[in-house]
């Protein structure tokens, strides 16, 4: 099979779920024998852009006449066999629907967090959770400026979820959510549900499983409100108040907080705090763990750091909402805390630090759902049988942008517009 990978890739200076994925699944196919290009633009090159191109940037996010060009060319001289659309903001924009469409080539797209419904993708503002734009004109968005809090910086967003929905929807023969859970809220939305179909992400196999009972805890992420980072450091403090748990707390990552998560940790026996590892550090940081912690104050689509947990053999806690209830199974493979409660989540990370035969028993169990629903070889099966449906049912994705303004900003749909899993723009 040839498949065109199309991917706005994120900066390189703090992690991102949604690159991982992309790139493992590119792996994936290739060391299947299927035969797999990209046509990606990099968030890192904006830097080197003239003051002027800078200042284009917000324009181009609704709609990039050049990448539809491009694209459309590029289709027609290689003709794959499927596109397999990722992220496209802020370089690429939907117009690489209408170079599918141009072409006559079968378009997917996987949808790694809420932005077809919410324009920062997070269905969360303030650290709590809001629907104000599902089904509805995207405006409180640009109101509350729930992009990078700035009422600026959203307006191109809810302006490109306002004039592509009808183009997503006909430029899209199947949309792969990345979990039941993440199916379920879009289909409450009002998005077809005929076109949504669940497609975990898949982890390679670490080679190796936790040894022994582990180090430390671990919290392995993008260090932002969003994640619960804020929420952990509470209960962290609740637990240190009362004597630990006998092994420190190591958090890797980056991000907004990364000052305020160095000066907690600064000085402390029972923290460490390791910034960014590279994939060889974070394989061996999770092979280490009593658990992974993933204490996320909004609905993650999917969880990567809790399935490469279980690969490793290793329990999770996590936050009892989003794809977390799908992934963790409460005290089989790990155990489950009260969204957004610190009492909650101290508690669960004394119970699995302390119960270590228990402990023991979750990690074996993890492995075992890992191998049955997330290993590359069920992750080749799913991709590729998506394929092969999308190029039975091929659809077109019009001619040319929608003008803005179409009169449907009302529609029951909501609006398409990173963050991601994983995912963090």
């Amino acid at each position: 099979m040839h498949v065109l990978v199309v991917h706005n890739r994120y900066s390189s200076a703090q992690p991102s779920g949604e690159n991982k994925v992309v790139d493992q699944e590119v792996g994936l196919l290739r060391a299947a024998g299927h035969r797999v290009e990209l046509f990606e633009r990099r968030s890192d090159d904006i830097a080197a852009r003239s003051l002027p191109g800078k200042v284009a940037v917000p324009l181009l996010v609704p709609w990039n006449p050049a990448v539809r060009s491009e694209l459309a060319a590029r289709l027609r001289t290689e003709r794959p066999d499927v596109v397999h659309i990722h992220n496209v903001f802020p370089l690429l924009s939907p117009a690489v629907l209408a170079a599918c469409a141009d072409a006559g080539v079968p378009a997917v797209a996987t949808l790694h967090n809420y932005t077809q419904v919410c324009p920062p993708g997070t269905l969360q503002r303030d650290g709590r959770p809001c629907t104000e734009c599902v089904g509805a004109a995207p405006l409180p968005a640009v109101r509350h400026g729930c992009y990078r809090s700035s009422r600026l910086a959203t307006v191109p967003l809810a302006v490109s979820l306002s004039v592509n929905r009808r183009r997503w929807w006909s430029g899209v023969t199947r949309f792969f959510c990345i979990s039941a859970a993440q199916r379920d809220v879009l289909v409450r939305a009002g998005m077809p549900a005929e076109r949504l179909v669940v497609k975990h992400n898949f982890v390679p196999d670490p080679g190796a499983c936790r040894e022994g009972a582990g180090e430390h805890l671990l919290y392995l992420g993008r260090l932002a409100e969003a994640k619960g980072v804020r929420l952990l450091m509470a209960a962290w403090d609740e637990i240190a108040a009362s004597g630990g748990v006998g092994v420190p707390l190591v958090i890797a990552g980056a991000g907004p907080l990364e000052r305020e998560v160095t000066a907690w940790a600064a000085g402390r026996d029972d923290v460490r705090y390791v910034g960014l590892l590279d994939p060889a550090q974070c394989r061996q940081a999770v092979a280490r763990s009593v658990a992974v912690v993933a204490p996320s104050t909004w609905l993650e689509a999917f969880g990567l750091v809790v399935v490469e947990a279980m690969a490793a053999g290793v329990p999770a806690v996590a936050a009892g909402h989003g794809a977390f209830v799908e992934l963790v199974e409460d005290g089989v493979t790990g155990l489950l805390h009260r969204p957004g409660e610190a009492a909650s989540l101290a508690s669960c990370v004394r119970r699995i630090a302390a119960e270590q035969d228990r402990n023991q028993e979750m990690g074996q169990a993890a492995r075992r759902r890992y191998e049955q629903g997330f290993s590359p070889a069920v992750g080749l099966e799913r991709l590729v049988e998506g394929y092969r449906t999308a190029i039975a049912g091929r659809s077109g994705g019009g001619d040319s942008p929608p003008p803005v303004g179409d009169g449907n900003t009302g529609s029951r749909w909501g609006h398409p517009r990173e963050q991601g899993d994983g995912d963090s723009r």
